[in-house]
C-alpha cells in the first residue's frame, strides 16, 4: 500500500499512519513526494479509519512492487539528485567522464583537468575494479580514492566511483561524492542495503542480464534503506549477437522514465565496447530521454589499462558534450512546438 500525506497535513497524521503499520506488524518507509508531502510505503494494508485521517491524500492499494521507486505516488514530480553542486534530472544533461580505472596520480589529475575542459560535470574513475580475469588490473584501492579526492580538490568536479563489497562502503563513501553499484553487483542485496544507508547518492547500473523490473527492484532496496538519491544507469545488456560487447538497450530509457521518478543516465562506453560507436550511441541515449551520460575517457585511450577499446579522447568528449547539449536544446524546442500545436489543433492542420 502507498499512502500519500499532503503538505498541509497535521503532523499527527503521519505519526498515526506509521504507528498503525507498526501495530499491524507491517514495515513502513517514507519518501518525499516532490511537492512537500510524504509518501509512505507499507508492506500490507491498514484499517480504513486510518486512511481517512486529515491530510491523507491518495491511497494506492494496488501498485508496482517497487513502491518507492514507482511514479504512482509522484507522477508529476521526477526526482532531482544532487551530487556536489551538480543536479541530475533537472533538465540539462549531465556529463560524467574519466578513466575506467585510476591508474596513477599524475595521469588522473591530467585526465580530470582535460575532461573538465571538455565539459564534464562529474569525474568518474574506478579505484576498485571488478574484472572478468583475475589477472587483469584491479585498481589501486584506497590510493586510487586519494587520487580522486585530490583531483576533485584541483578541478572542483564531484567524483563517482564504484564500491564492490558491503565492507568497502564506509571507506569509499569517505572519499566519493557518489557511489557506483556496477552491473555485476546490481543484485548484491547486502551491498545495496549498505550503500543505501550510507547517505551518499548512488549510481545504480543495470545488470547486463537483468530485466527492467529487476533493475527497479534493486533501486527499491536503496530507497527502502532510507536513500532517496538514486540514479539509474542503462549500460547495455548481453544479447545473442557477438558482434559487440553488449547491446545498449535504449528502449529501457523512456520505459524506465515512465515507470519511475528516478533520473536515468546512459553508458555508451560499456553499452557498445567499441570506441567508434560511443559518440553515436551517446546522442541516441540523449534523444531517448536520458538525463545524462557516463563515458570512459583517457588522454591516450590505446594505453588505458582497463577497457581501452571503448575509451575515447578528451577531444571526442568535447564534441559529444557540444553536440549533446545542442540536441537537448533542439528536442526541448520541438516539445514546445508540439505543445503549442496540441493547444491549437486547427492552426496545426492548416499549416
Amino acid at each position: 500500500m502507498i499512502v500519500t500525506i499532503t503538505p498541509k497535513a497535521p503532523e499527527s497524521t503521519q505519526t498515526t499512519v506509521l504507528a498503525a503499520a507498526v501495530s499491524a506488524g507491517l514495515a513502513a518507509r517514507t519518501l518525499d513526494d516532490g511537492h512537500g508531502g510524504i509518501l509512505i510505503g507499507i508492506d500490507g494494508s491498514l484499517p480504513s479509519d486510518v486512511l481517512t485521517l486529515p491530510g491523507v491524500g491518495a491511497v494506492h492499494v494496488s501498485h508496482k512492487p517497487y513502491m518507492l521507486a514507482s511514479r504512482e505516488g509522484r507522477p508529476h514530480a521526477p526526482s532531482v539528485v544532487k551530487v556536489g553542486n551538480v543536479r541530475i534530472g533537472a533538465g540539462r544533461p549531465v556529463m560524467m567522464a574519466g578513466p575506467c580505472a585510476v591508474e596513477g596520480r599524475a595521469g588522473l589529475l591530467a585526465t580530470a583537468h582535460a575532461v573538465k575542459a571538455a565539459g564534464a560535470d562529474i569525474l568518474r574513475g574506478g579505484a576498485f575494479k571488478p574484472r572478468t580475469s583475475p589477472y587483469a588490473f584491479q585498481g589501486l584501492g584506497e590510493d586510487g580514492l586519494k587520487h580522486l579526492a585530490e583531483a576533485r580538490a584541483e578541478t572542483g568536479l564531484p567524483i563517482v566511483t564504484e564500491v564492490m563489497e558491503p565492507d568497502q562502503v564506509e571507506l569509499v563513501a569517505a572519499y566519493a561524492d557518489m557511489l557506483q553499484i556496477g552491473s555485476r553487483n546490481m543484485a548484491n542485496f547486502p551491498l545495496l542495503r549498505r550503500a543505501g544507508a550510507s547517505g551518499k547518492p548512488v549510481l545504480l547500473k543495470r545488470g547486463f542480464s537483468a530485466t527492467v523490473e529487476e533493475w527497479l527492484m534493486s533501486a527499491e532496496y536503496l530507497l527502502a534503506s532510507g536513500n532517496p538519491n538514486v540514479v539509474l544507469c542503462e549500460r547495455g545488456i548481453r544479447s545473442f549477437d557477438p558482434a559487440l560487447r553488449f547491446t545498449l538497450d535504449l528502449n529501457a530509457v523512456p520505459l524506465a522514465k515512465e515507470l519511475t521518478h528516478l533520473p536515468v543516465v546512459v553508458d555508451p562506453s560499456h553499452g557498445t565496447g567499441k570506441r567508434s560507436l560511443v559518440k553515436h550511441m551517446a546522442m541516441a541515449g540523449l534523444a531517448a530521454g536520458a538525463d545524462g551520460l557516463i563515458i570512459e575517457v583517457h588522454p591516450e585511450p590505446e594505453r588505458a589499462k582497463c577497457d581501452a577499446a571503448q575509451t575515447i579522447t578528451p577531444e571526442d568528449l568535447a564534441a559529444i558534450t557540444r553536440a549533446g547539449r545542442s540536441l537537448h536544446d533542439a528536442l526541448l524546442n520541438l516539445e514546445s512546438v508540439d505543445d503549442v500545436n496540441a493547444e491549437n489543433p486547427v492552426e496545426m492542420l492548416s499549416a
